[in-house]
C-alpha cells in the first residue's frame, strides 16, 4: 500500500449540509458531491439497499443537537455535557497504527483509507449501557472493508480498537489510575460481520469530535461502551484480551456485551430504555432489535454469559 501524507480538512459550518437538508437526499448528495470527506459517494445511498437493517428502526431520527450535546466520553470527563471539552482534541492528519497485519506499512493516514472505500448511509439503533438510545444516522463503510484492506494474519481471532492517550487535550486521562488508553476487542466473526460499521461522518457532516471524530466504531446490537471512538490503533491478534471497563470493573463489564433486557446489570434494569429525542420509555429488544442478522455469531443465544 502507498501512503502519502495529507492534510485533513475540517469543515466551516456554513461548508457542511444542515440537518433540513439531510433529510432530502437528493439535495444532500448534490450539496457534498464536491466534499473530500464523501468523495467516493457514488454509493452511498445504494449500498444500504442490500441489506435491511433499517426496518428495526421504528423511532424518528434524533436531533443532530441532542446526538453532539449529550455523549459519553471517558477521556474528557463523566458528565453528559462534555462537548465543549473535547474541542481541544486535534484531528488534523489522524494516523491509525496497525499491528498483526500483512501489510508493509504500520501506520496508515486516514485519507488513505477513504481513497479506498465507499462512503454509505446506515441509519441505526444506538444503545447505551446506562438504559437510555438514539437513532443515528451514520455516514461511513463496513469495517470488513477496512479489515480486507489491512489484511489481517490468517490466525487473527479478535481485533482490538484503541483510542488517543492525550492528556493535555483529554483532561480526564491525568487521572493515572485508570487504564488508560480506552481499549474494547471483538471477534474477528463481529468484526467481518455486515453490521459492523466504522463512522466517519453524522448527518452529512464530519463526525463531532465528541462523537469520536474522525474514526469511530459503530457495533448496534451491542451496548454503546463496545463502540470506540477516536480510532488511533487496530490490533489484529489471536488472544483474547481485557477491554477498558473490563479492567475496572469486571463485575459489571464483561466481553460481549449485547444488548438483553431480560440480563440486568448489576445495578439497574435493561428491561427498558430512555429515548434521549422523545423522553419516552420504550421495552428494549434482544441485540437491540438485530436479533435477526447477529444471532448466528453466537453458539447458544440462551446462554446468558454472551450478554454481558
Amino acid at each position: 500500500m502507498h501512503l502519502i501524507k495529507k492534510k485533513f480538512i475540517q469543515f466551516r459550518e456554513n461548508q457542511i449540509t444542515n440537518q433540513r437538508l439531510f433529510l432530502n437526499r437528493r439535495k444532500f448528495i448534490l450539496g457534498l458531491s464536491g466534499s473530500i470527506f464523501f468523495k467516493n459517494l457514488n454509493n452511498i445511498y445504494a449500498n444500504t439497499k442490500k441489506n435491511n437493517f433499517d426496518k428495526v428502526v421504528k423511532k424518528k431520527l434524533t436531533s443532530l443537537e441532542n446526538i453532539s450535546k449529550y455523549n459519553n466520553f471517558f477521556e474528557f470527563g463523566t458528565t453528559k455535557q462534555i462537548w465543549k471539552q473535547a474541542q481541544k482534541l486535534k484531528i488534523e492528519n489522524w494516523q491509525i497504527e496497525i499491528s498483526g497485519s500483512n501489510i508493509s506499512n504500520k501506520s496508515v493516514f486516514l485519507e488513505d483509507i477513504l481513497d479506498k472505500v465507499d462512503i454509505e448511509e446506515r441509519i441505526y439503533k444506538f444503545r447505551c449501557v446506562e438504559a437510555w438510545s438514539m437513532v443515528v444516522p451514520w455516514q461511513g463503510f463496513q469495517l470488513s472493508n477496512l479489515i480486507k484492506i489491512l489484511d489481517p494474519k490468517s490466525d487473527t481471532k479478535y481485533v482490538e480498537f484503541e483510542t488517543f492517550f492525550k492528556p493535555n487535550e483529554a483532561n480526564n486521562q491525568k487521572q493515572n489510575w485508570y487504564p488508560w488508553p480506552y481499549r474494547e476487542i471483538i471477534t474477528m466473526d463481529e468484526a467481518m460481520h455486515p453490521l459492523s460499521f466504522i463512522a466517519t461522518g453524522v448527518y452529512g457532516k464530519p463526525l463531532p469530535k465528541q462523537n469520536g471524530a474522525p474514526i469511530r466504531l459503530v457495533l448496534p446490537w451491542k451496548y454503546g461502551f463496545k463502540s470506540i471512538k477516536s480510532i488511533v490503533k487496530i490490533k489484529f491478534s489471536n488472544t483474547k484480551n481485557k477491554s477498558f471497563w473490563q479492567t475496572i470493573a469486571p463485575k459489571e463489564y464483561g466481553f460481549w456485551a449485547n444488548v438483553n433486557p431480560k440480563v440486568p446489570h448489576r445495578r439497574w434494569s435493561q428491561e427498558y430504555e430512555k429515548d434521549i429525542e422523545t423522553g419516552n420509555k420504550y421495552p428494549t429488544l434482544l441485540f437491540n432489535g438485530y436479533e435477526e442478522w447477529v444471532s448466528s455469531l453466537y453458539e447458544n443465544i440462551n446462554n446468558n454469559s454472551i450478554f454481558y
